[in-house]
């Protein structure tokens, strides 16, 4: 038995020599689960950009799921342009400024946070990975960053807040049956989530083309966790897609300006109206108690040829007029476009898709890699613009191609 024990431990050592440090992981991965295994592991190490986990998700999801999340409504227009419209903003950097210490920290509604970049509500989670929602939970939480739960969760409240410490939002639909909206609401506040994402732009869902070819529903394993003992139907198969016909159901379509103020008399919590894109709608939060507002298109999965969310937020900032904090949630998927929505007087921004992807490719470890690698992003593109803190970022370190022909002045 003690020679054998030894023998074995020869074996590793001549593994670990033979396949070197960085790949012994990988050999070992090999010897024990096959060339899969070790090609996965390779697969995760080599990513090294956000948009990378997108074909790895498309690959390893069932297609009804994998559409889900990544399709947007009709021609998908707005979903191309949320994107495109980042590559029509260039940068003005400023050099010869010390740069040794860059400072990207921040405060949300008076939470401290490492960075200004959080995690957006994303529904049905477990759909992408057995733990779900959770992982995503204790990535934020690692990240010492803001997440924000979906309604729509295949995760609880309580669940989620027993994945240990961390600042987190809920995003809310008005249903119907007011009495369990404010059964959500206190159920979130119970389990010390910090604020209300409001969304207030879906009166009714958007036409969803992939979600009606493929018929989409729940899979059976799953349920809207928050939801569980609610007399509040099942999304179940239909003709075309089960969620549409679970939210024509269940939504409110009556849905106001006045039924903000009858949140807040339920719930001492700030509310964030997310889904706001004008200036008048702006004006109107403000006057009506918004605690902040989220420049969002729902991942263009609701009106088609609406502006992307960069283009809007210049027209939403300029009308809050500094009264509450404005922020960007839609097409961020490089540290650029974040530096890119802060230049535009966003106070930070939101990610969804990057989530829900990395998620489906490495679990909690891709929504890390995610969120690490925007950070480094992000730091890198301040340290080039010549900015040492966010309060450094301003509007003259990008020109826009919707902007007036720039005069140079005289030194």
């Amino acid at each position: 038995m003690f020679i054998s024990g030894w023998i074995y431990m020869i074996l590793v050592f001549t593994n670990y020599v033979r396949c070197g440090f960085t790949n012994y992981v990988r050999c070992g991965l090999t010897r024990l689960f096959g060339e899969s295994a070790s090609n996965q592991f390779e697969e995760m190490d080599q990513i090294t950009n956000v948009m990378e986990y997108q074909e790895i998700a498309r690959q390893k999801l069932p297609k009804m799921v994998y559409d889900y999340y990544a399709s947007g409504a009709e021609d998908q227009w707005t979903l191309k342009e949320n994107r495109n419209a980042f590559s029509r903003i260039l940068f003005r950097p400023r050099v010869l400024i010390d740069v040794s210490k860059i400072d990207m920290s921040t405060t949300v509604l008076g939470f401290k946070i490492s960075m200004p970049i959080m995690i957006a509500p994303s529904a049905m989670q477990k759909m992408a990975h057995p733990e779900g929602e959770n992982a995503t939970a204790r990535a934020a939480s690692a990240a010492n960053t803001i997440m924000t739960l979906s309604s729509w969760a295949t995760s609880s409240v309580e669940e989620v807040a027993s994945t240990g410490p961390g600042v987190r939002f809920f995003q809310l639909y008005v249903l119907k049956e007011r009495n369990v909206v404010a059964q959500l609401v206190r159920r979130a506040e119970r389990a010390g989530f910090k604020a209300i994402a409001l969304t207030v732009d879906t009166p009714r869902l958007g036409r969803r083309e992939a979600d009606i070819k493929n018929r989409f529903a729940l899979p059976p394993y799953l349920t809207l966790k928050n939801f569980e003992g609610l007399d509040l139907g099942k999304m179940d198969k239909t003709d075309g897609s089960g969620l549409a016909s679970y939210v024509a159901e269940q939504t409110d379509r009556s849905l106001s300006w006045k039924d903000v103020k009858w949140l807040q008399t339920i719930t001492s919590l700030p509310i964030l109206l997310k889904g706001v894109l004008t200036a008048e709608d702006a004006r109107l939060a403000v006057q009506n108690g918004a605690a902040g507002i989220i420049v969002s298109n729902h991942g263009a999965r609701q009106l088609d040829y609406v502006p992307s969310t960069i283009i809007a937020l210049e027209e939403v900032v300029k009308a809050a007029q500094g009264r509450v904090p404005v922020f960007l949630d839609g097409g961020v998927r490089r540290g650029t476009d974040v530096f890119k929505a802060m230049a535009l007087g966003a106070s930070g921004i939101f990610i969804g898709r990057p989530v829900v992807f990395s998620l489906a490719a490495d679990g909690e470890a891709g929504v890390r890699k995610v969120l690490q690698m925007l950070r480094d992003e992000f730091e890198l593109t301040m340290a080039l613009n010549g900015c040492r803190s966010l309060k450094e970022i301003s509007r003259h370190h990008i020109v826009a191609d919707w902007d007036p022909p720039r005069v140079v002045p005289r030194l």
